[in-house]
């Protein structure tokens, strides 16, 4: 039941952004791929890599550095008179042809030297972003819809003259009837009359309520009410309980606000291009051209695929089987192949949702002692989620009836939920909440019973200043292709922290073990040295004991 509840609420995580990276694909490409491009290539990526890949729980997605390198390829393209699809063709053949390269020559070994530092800040960015994001989409709901308080203003409606008799409603009058008899007809708001007030007001409703139920239902496991296996099945039915309530709310409230765009056709979105691009649109000599953009698109995918391997096989999740790095680089080149050919966008591992989907998957320990939480045990290593999740992606088309139903501030709301979520377990997000409790607040954590609280402050401090340095980098477009460069910069700064910290402070600050697993080896410790010290006590009062006797 948990691998069901995951696999359907991992679909709705999916779906919406995909839809959503369609639509910008579909202006910054002029057309060439959209939102069914979109959900083709996630039904091929998605299957293809949840089948043959060493790690299933990564989540092929679309990523905003990806956009950003589609948009200038496509306007480099249109300014030199080429072929869009018939470049980008050869931009994939060649970018997959490195990768293969890099799987050959061990390259993945060097995900040694992103440690938590790195690790963090991305995860951190990319949770913020989901965050921002699901706020800034609700916010344009009320930009379309904005709010009047005085909202009968909004119908034209009939003033009475000053003298007239007000037990005469003056309001539905039309224009003429109204002007005739002295009256005075208010038209400054008439072109408001499209926006409804209510549409925002049960738009916020509806994402709040999502992110709410959502995040007050996963943790209904812990609660006092029910047997224990039906609050495990409401924790694991959250975010699907949260989306069925909210829209049935929504269809019970009969408000129109925005739904789900979903296509209803298979077809390419460009009448005149089919699903197989030619190679041979442009001049010969474009095609060695092509390695150059190859390169930088090579790294992008290569640190966002990494990144996120590095994220999901870290040493808290307790997982029992393979990382698989260089299994799944070598997947993702064929798919980058398949896509190339077909037209379709890259997928490459997403942060939040491959978190996401191993939080969904985690098992805790049904017995525990009353007042403790209970244990941690593992994840459910499977490939069925996986397979499911895009499976279904794929059949969408099929089910447009049923997905124009579900109104976009829930899929908002859940991607509020999914960037929060992403936030618990980080320590670099504990370390900066730290700063603002007083020390007799503050949670025992390893770091602080080993690290002054003023190094931790520093080391939390210039792990900040990257965080907003990636920021802005990945806000404005003409930097934001430098994105996974910096990445790269993320690591080199890491390692000039040895010249600001001990080798011991750094192993703490920035150690992959888990912290349950510190504070059991520091509990297993002290209480040894407590046996050693009894032991050297007892000694000491026998030799006392024999002196006497003597």
């Amino acid at each position: 039941m948990q691998c069901i509840a995951s696999w359907i609420f991992l679909y709705f995580a999916c779906l919406s952004p995909i839809i959503t990276f369609g639509g910008l694909l579909s202006v910054a490409t002029s057309k060439n791929m959209a939102a069914m491009e979109s959900l083709v290539s996630g039904f091929v990526c998605g299957i293809g890599y949840g089948l043959f890949s060493g790690q299933p729980l990564t989540i092929l997605g679309s990523t905003g550095p990806v956009l950003v390198f589609e948009t200038i390829v496509h306007d480099f393209c249109k300014d030199q008179g080429w072929d869009y699809m018939s470049f980008r063709l050869w931009i994939g053949l060649w970018i997959a042809f490195i990768l293969f390269i890099l799987v050959a020559v061990d390259a993945s070994a060097l995900v040694c030297y992103i440690t938590r530092f790195t690790e963090e800040n991305f995860a951190t960015l990319i949770a913020f972003i989901f965050i921002v994001k699901a706020v800034e989409n609700v916010i344009k709901i009320g930009e379309r819809n904005p709010i009047n308080p005085l909202g009968y203003k909004n119908v034209c409606h009939c003033i009475p003259p000053v003298n007239a008799n007000l037990t005469e409603n003056w309001d539905p009058l039309n224009e003429t009837y109204c002007t005739d008899i002295g009256g005075t007809f208010q038209t400054e708001m008439c072109a408001s009359t499209a926006s409804v007030p209510d549409v925002f007001l049960m738009s916020i409703v509806l994402f709040l309520g999502t992110f709410l139920i959502s995040v007050h239902l996963k943790d209904f496991k812990n609660a006092s009410f029910f047997p224990s296996k039906v609050r495990q099945f409401i924790s694991d039915f959250a975010v699907i309980i949260a989306i069925v309530s909210m829209t049935l709310l929504d269809y019970l409230s009969n408000i129109e606000t925005p739904k789900l765009e979903v296509p209803a056709e298979f077809k390419p979105t460009l009448p005149d291009r089919g699903w197989i691009i030619s190679p041979f649109m442009n001049k010969v000599w474009t095609i060695p051209l092509a390695i150059i953009p190859a390169l930088l698109g090579t790294i992008l995918i290569f640190m966002d695929q990494q990144i996120t391997a590095v994220i999901v096989n870290r040493k808290e999740n307790k997982l029992k089987k393979g990382c698989g790095y260089h299994l799944d680089l070598f997947v993702l080149a064929i798919l980058i192949v398949i896509c190339s050919l077909m037209g379709l966008p890259w997928f490459v591992a997403a942060t939040v949702l491959s978190i996401n989907h191993v939080n969904s998957l985690k098992l805790e320990s049904e017995c525990a002692a009353p007042g403790e939480k209970p244990q941690f045990l593992g994840v459910r290593e499977q490939r069925v989620t996986h397979v499911l999740i895009f499976l279904m992606i794929g059949l969408s088309v099929l089910i447009t009836p049923v997905l124009r139903n579900i109104p976009m501030p829930v899929l908002f709301g859940v991607f509020l939920y999914m960037g929060v979520a992403s936030l618990k377990g980080l320590q670099f997000f504990d370390r900066m909440l730290i700063m603002f409790m007083p020390a007799k607040y503050q949670p025992d954590y390893m770091f602080l019973r080993q690290v002054p609280i003023r190094r931790v402050h520093m080391f939390t401090l210039i792990q900040l200043a990257c965080l907003i340095m990636l920021w802005l980098i990945k806000s404005f477009g003409k930097t934001s292709i430098l994105f996974p460069l910096m990445l790269v910069v993320m690591i080199g700064i890491r390692k000039s922290l040895d010249f600001i910290f001990t080798q011991r402070e750094l192993k703490i600050l920035d150690d992959v073990m888990p912290e349950t697993i510190k504070r059991g080896e520091e509990d297993e410790e002290s209480l040894g040295n407590e046996d050693k010290s009894s032991e050297v006590e007892e000694l000491e009062i026998s030799r006392y004991h024999l002196r006497m006797v003597i």
